[in-house]
């Protein structure tokens, strides 16, 4: 934007051709028409909006977890949004346009608690996914009244199922009931721990996909 001091001709005002004037506080102006762009879906621009999609869509899925998860990160945005940033700036895979998440990249809980020791699941029973835990409650921060935070995401499906008070740390294991209807499906399993008045929160764990029963 150009100032113009004593106006031109007693000052510009509306457009000509890409100038544009008008006046501010008392101020004549001038400033040029930004050039419109011919083409704004360009190859990157078409690539970070399928990232984004992608992201959009495992997020939104398992957003009852995510507040849990995300919840001491929300420093100035929502825990959706810290969420949406983490596993779109770090667990997207894929050459363009298949774009896809790195589940076991994808953090769905960010903290400074004590991780699960030696998770498992076991999907072996109709209607339910048995995570189970070695009890570390005697190590680092780890306490033995921290809950199990436990989810189920079918990725077909786009919803999942979660726990965010599940079993003590000492407790070892924790039953989640999944609905009938995700039989056959691929199921991502992650597990993490919340202490029991919920100020602290651990990093997730994934423990891989499963079939469910």
């Amino acid at each position: 934007m150009g100032k113009i001091a004593q106006g031109i001709l007693g000052g510009l005002s509306g457009k000509v051709g890409n100038i544009i004037g008008g006046s501010w506080k008392g101020i004549d102006y001038i400033r040029i028409k930004p050039s419109s762009v011919a083409n704004p879906r360009t190859v990157g621009q078409v690539n970070q909006r399928t990232k984004f999609t992608v992201t959009l869509e495992f997020i939104q899925a398992v957003k009852p977890f995510i507040q849990k998860g995300y919840k001491f990160l929300a420093v100035k945005k929502t825990a959706f949004n810290a969420a949406m940033s983490y596993v779109l700036n770090n667990a997207i895979t894929g050459v363009e346009p298949d774009f896809e998440v790195d589940y076991a990249t994808a953090l769905v809980s960010r903290g400074g608690l004590s991780a699960a020791l030696n998770p498992s699941t076991d999907l072996a029973t109709a209607g339910e996914v048995t995570f189970n835990w070695d009890d570390n409650s005697a190590e680092g921060n780890a306490n033995a009244t921290d809950k199990a935070m436990l989810l189920v995401y079918n990725p077909s499906k786009k919803e999942s199922i979660s726990l965010t008070d599940g079993a003590d740390r000492t407790v070892g294991t924790q039953i989640v009931a999944i609905p009938t209807t995700y039989a056959g499906d691929t199921v991502e399993l992650f597990m993490a721990f919340i202490t029991a008045d919920g100020s602290q929160v651990s990093n997730s764990t994934y423990l891989g996909s499963g079939i469910a029963n």
